[in-house]
């Protein structure tokens, strides 16, 4: 894209300030992810819990120069502005432009689940022949989408989007934007439901992207789909294409064979049969790729060429890892593609790993990106400096000769075969953060597993993206104005405090808080320089504090004195602390009866100020105590207020924990204190956080026993009959409680519980799998997506917290990002 500033004014029906004649060529709504700022357009978008308009300084200082904006740019920096009424409105309506611009065909992809694999595997049976444009990871949002349109150039010859909706009245806007020429309709589900009062007016809502469509290809099974669609006013003049199992349609499924790797389907079309092998076996990627077939015999595709497209689909990539590698390095594991739009988001996470001084990128050849080699490596070259990149390591012909075009330290070779047999040799990898990203052909997964940290099979995985959600919904309970603090301690409760305290950086959290100095200290050589609350100092760990910039929790006199002299001697003013309040919970703090002495302390002391006063609520989470959380309450507003018309100045003030968060608005004060809640644990409704930590490992046995054997130490179970169990890597030296055993815990297998049987040893246990379809090499879940946190905490008879902070270090993380 390429608009005049002034160009861009009359479009979105703006007032102009500054140049007209500036050029433009990248839209951003994300000042995180700035590139190329002297041709950036940034639009501030106000929402719910980030101002776009806060980060306008900061653009400006990196070289932004243009800005579409709802608040009068008069106390911003010079530069060129577009004033608006609705910012967000105006990115769609510049989208909705620049699609006009093209006759490029457009399909549109909407449903409940399924929109991203469809797409993709769409790319993936049809990039050959044609050039295609399409959303970037899940970009269907009312933001999403514009930015996706915007990516749309005479170059291509196929755009896919999504587009997808959680209220009413948000399609029509998407669907004037995308103007779609062919539609699908993936499935229908209950994702956001919370917002309809009926299936049957989601799904009309959803339908609202196809009412201008040539054509819209849809599941006939689906019944209130197809409904709507067959019986609709505003949908009867759309053409339609359908395939089905159950009903008849234009494309019949004659005959579903699933084995455990592949699906064999006996199609019907036009009166033709052929048969196709799908390369999955579960339901859902069974309906996507059947979605995808539906589209290519649309489009007239040979019979035998989508046999083999199809039977050569591969998993769609919906993650992102990160997994500890050998000698000190952090992995990010991208694999399945590499096209620089992805690029762009992998280096993303590649520059958020401040915990390593090298960050060095793996990369292969980019297939059928539809450019120029020269200007497709001109702009890898350009995304890699502008993230900070320190080494390249390149593979394939096309990359090695563009070399070149790299300025940082770089080695490159022809095959991953090559590079494989000098790993360790002539390429060696120490304290760096590596992303190791290239297109499938390469094979690159064998890279990451000669550089993967070797662990035995029990894992925790740490969903970042569940972070951030768990962050935003605690978050969008604030009152305008009010901080968060977000604590990391004992490691993050079990999930990372580095990689966690990354997040949150990138995130701007206000705060984070320790328990320990050392604690603090690790997240500070980690490249991590938000503030830092320590809630536990001891007074050895005083000088530790001073020398990494973590600031104290003042609980008593004699630490007080003793932080004190340590400034004196520093020659140190105005250091921050934070002064704790007991109000009732009788651990740490100043009692009521103190604050004269401590106000007094307090305002003589130059050497120290003040930056926030806070207590602990005993039981925010029980609604039995709320009488008692009044009072703590109450006792606190009394204290703080007390305490800071004494000392003379103002402070900030904070009580509230995760479940006070969610059950006291009124009580928020200054600033919260945000702790198991950002790993998904809700004091008044699961469904609003997700489920951060899934710990599972495999069954590495299975063996059947017969009436009368025993299975573990001492005996403590007996099989009544011929009894199936299997073998399972995971103990109490892993972090779970032995008590587990012996039918107390269960675990899941395949979707359904087994219990433990015998006692729970050190290194394993025992699971019955006695009518259970399950093999050697099968996953086990201890906790995660279908066993939630909560029940194995009350098998333990303990609550989500220890279960999380006992899992032991030998437990290796794999953190990743959807």
């Amino acid at each position: 894209m390429e608009y005049r500033m002034a160009e861009i004014a009359q479009i979105v029906h703006g007032t102009l300030t500054g140049s007209g004649d500036m050029t433009v060529r990248h839209v951003l709504t994300d000042s995180r992810s700035l590139m190329y700022p002297a041709d950036i357009l940034f639009f501030a978008i106000p929402g719910e819990r980030n101002n776009g308009h806060d980060y306008i300084g900061e653009l400006y200082e990196k070289g932004v120069r243009a800005f579409v904006v709802s608040q009068s740019p008069a106390n911003q920096p010079p530069a060129n502005y577009i004033l608006v009424h609705d910012v967000l409105y105006a990115l769609q309506q510049l989208a909705a432009q620049h699609r006009r611009h093209f006759l490029t065909p457009v399909i549109g992809i909407t449903g409940s689940n399924g929109k991203t694999v469809v797409k993709e595997w769409i790319f993936q049976c049809m990039h050959q022949e044609k050039n295609i444009v399409r959303s970037p990871k899940s970009y269907n949002s009312q933001v999403g989408v514009p930015l996706s349109v915007m990516l749309l150039d005479e170059r291509h010859d196929l755009a896919i989007f999504e587009a997808g909706i959680s209220q009413r009245g948000e399609m029509e806007r998407l669907q004037a934007i995308l103007l779609p020429d062919i539609g699908i309709f993936t499935h229908q589900g209950e994702a956001h439901q919370e917002n309809f009062t009926s299936m049957h007016e989601k799904v009309a809502e959803k339908l609202k992207l196809f009412r201008r469509c040539r054509t819209v290809i849809y599941c006939r099974d689906h019944t209130e789909a197809a409904n709507i669609l067959e019986t609709d006013a505003d949908c009867k003049a759309v053409a339609r294409f359908s395939w089905a199992i159950h009903t008849h349609a234009d494309i019949q499924v004659e005959r579903l064979s699933v084995t455990e790797e592949c699906t064999c389907v006996a199609i019907c079309h036009a009166g033709k049969r052929f048969e196709l092998f799908i390369p999955f076996s579960d339901d859902a990627s069974v309906e996507n790729a059947l979605h995808v077939t539906a589209l290519m015999l649309f489009m007239g595709y040979a019979h035998d060429l989508i046999v083999r497209r199809i039977a050569q689909l591969t998993p769609v990539a919906m993650r992102l890892d990160l997994k500890k590698g050998i000698r000190h390095c952090t992995l990010i594991n991208d694999t399945y593609n590499a096209d620089t739009g992805s690029l762009a988001v992998a280096l993303d996470l590649l520059a958020r790993q401040h915990q390593h001084p090298v960050k060095t990128v793996i990369l292969s050849d980019i297939l059928q990106s539809g450019k120029s080699q020269d200007n497709l490596y001109r702009e890898v070259a350009d995304l890699l400096s502008c993230k900070n990149v320190d080494r390249l390591i390149g593979v394939g012909e096309e990359i090695s000769a563009h070399a070149g075009l790299f300025s940082c330290e770089k080695r490159f070779y022809r095959t991953t075969a090559e590079l494989l047999n000098l790993l360790g040799n002539e390429v060696c990898f120490t304290d760096e953060a590596v992303l190791v990203k290239g297109s499938r052909k390469f094979k690159f997964e064998r890279i990451v597993q000669e550089l993967e940290e070797k662990a035995h099979k029990t894992v925790m995985e740490i969903n970042l993206s569940a972070v951030i959600h768990n962050y935003n919904y605690f978050k969008s309970l604030l009152h305008p104005g009010v901080k968060m603090a977000v604590m990391v301690k004992a490691f993050a409760y079990g999930n990372g405090s580095a990689e966690i305290a990354n997040v949150l950086q990138y995130h701007h959290a206000d705060y984070l808080a320790v328990a320990f100095a050392d604690e603090g200290k690790e997240l500070r050589e980690n490249g991590i320089t938000l503030p830092i609350m320590v809630m536990n100092p001891e007074e050895s760990s005083l000088d530790t504090l001073i020398r990494y910039r973590l600031e104290p929790e003042i609980y008593h006199f004699r630490l007080l004195r003793q932080m004190m002299q340590l400034l004196s001697e520093h020659v140190m003013y105005d250091y921050p602390v934070h002064v704790k309040l007991d109000t009732g919970m009788h651990r740490l703090g100043f009692l009521e009866h103190e604050l004269d002495e401590l106000a007094k302390c307090l305002k003589q002391a130059s050497l120290v100020r003040v930056k926030s006063v806070f207590s602990h609520l005993a039981g925010s989470d029980e609604p039995s105590l709320d009488y008692f959380v009044h009072e703590q309450v109450s006792m606190f507003r009394r204290m703080s207020t007390y305490l800071e018309e004494q000392i003379g100045y103002p402070f900030m003030r904070h009580i509230l924990n995760s479940a006070g968060i969610e059950r006291f608005p009124e009580a928020q004060f200054d600033m919260v204190r945000l702790g198991i809640g950002l790993h998904g644990v809700s004091a008044v409704d699961a469904s609003k956080v997700r489920q951060v930590a899934s710990l599972s490992s495999v069954i590495i046995q299975v063996k059947d026993i017969s009436a009368g054997d025993s299975v573990g130490y001492n005996r403590r179970f007996i099989a009544p009959s011929l009894t199936r169990i299997g073998i399972v890597p995971v103990g109490y030296a892993d972090g779970l409680h032995r008590m587990l055993g012996n039918g107390t815990g269960s675990f899941v297998v395949n979707g359904q519980r087994v219990p433990l049987v015998g006692n729970m040893s050190m290194d394993m246990c025992a699971v019955n799998l006695t009518g259970i379809n399950a093999k050697e090499g099968d996953t086990v879940t201890v906790f995660g997506e279908n066993a939630p946190l909560s029940e194995i905490a009350r098998q333990m008879q303990t609550i989500p917290y220890e279960v999380l902070t006992r899992i032991a270090p030998r437990v290796k993380r794999i953190y990743y990002q959807e």
